[in-house]
């Protein structure tokens, strides 16, 4: 069976787990990180030498880096719905995941979520968080017109282009943080609502992260 290891108010590892149900894979999921600790152990640093979560274990195969898991779990069991064998198409869609990873997600997880909520405020760096928040405008803003002429990301429906980007929405619409208009975007994250699998793996209360730069 399919394992996946990682803490539930981890953004990447919820990208993982919004897949693993979206694809209705049975699987076995065990909480590690943060508060649940086990990061260091020899068994899982075999596993992921990095020491960081969200891994998976696949017919005998460990997978670490929670891109290089969504890609694996939509080719080996997605090929009709979050997989395509046309190199042009697969290059619409993984230039939205690269992007989350390189910009937007530095932008927000490190420079808002990490600087503004997980930092105590004390600690803050405030005019670092506003040169995050403005990035985070220009980001959203770029998503609203892109979304302006299109359901999802990549088109008419759900994508691996939507879950890295779709996988933050719902601490970005939930923070205490000033936001731009984008009305799309809205519209866009109300469409993730719907769906049962975004609702139980990313909608997830992360209180407990609250002014803790480490647990």
């Amino acid at each position: 069976m399919l394992t996946v290891l990682g803490r539930r108010n981890s953004a990447n590892v919820q990208k993982v787990l919004w897949l693993v149900a979206e694809l209705e894979l049975p699987h076995e999921h065990i909480p590690l990180g943060g508060a649940f600790g086990g990061l260091d152990t020899p068994e899982f640093r075999a596993r992921n030498p990095h020491g960081k979560v969200p891994v998976i274990r696949d017919a005998g195969q460990d997978i670490w880096e929670s891109h290089t898991i969504l890609r694996y779990l939509a080719a080996r069991y997605g090929r009709d719905t979050f997989w395509h064998e046309d190199p042009a198409r697969r290059a619409q869609i993984e230039a939205w995941m690269d992007w989350s990873q390189s910009t937007l997600q530095p932008d927000f997880l490190g420079g808002v979520f990490w600087g503004f909520y997980r930092t105590p405020q004390a600690q803050r760096d405030q005019p670092a968080i506003q040169r995050s928040l403005a990035a985070c405008a220009r980001h959203f803003q770029l998503l609203d017109r892109v979304l302006a002429e299109r359901a999802f990301l990549a088109g008419d429906k759900l994508s691996l282009a939507d879950i890295p980007v779709g996988a933050l929405l719902f601490r970005y619409f939930t923070l205490d943080i000033e936001r731009p208009s984008m009305p799309h975007v809205e519209t866009w994250y109300r469409r993730l609502e719907d769906r049962p699998a975004y609702r139980e793996h990313v909608m997830v209360p992360y209180d407990d992260l609250y002014g803790r730069l480490a647990f």
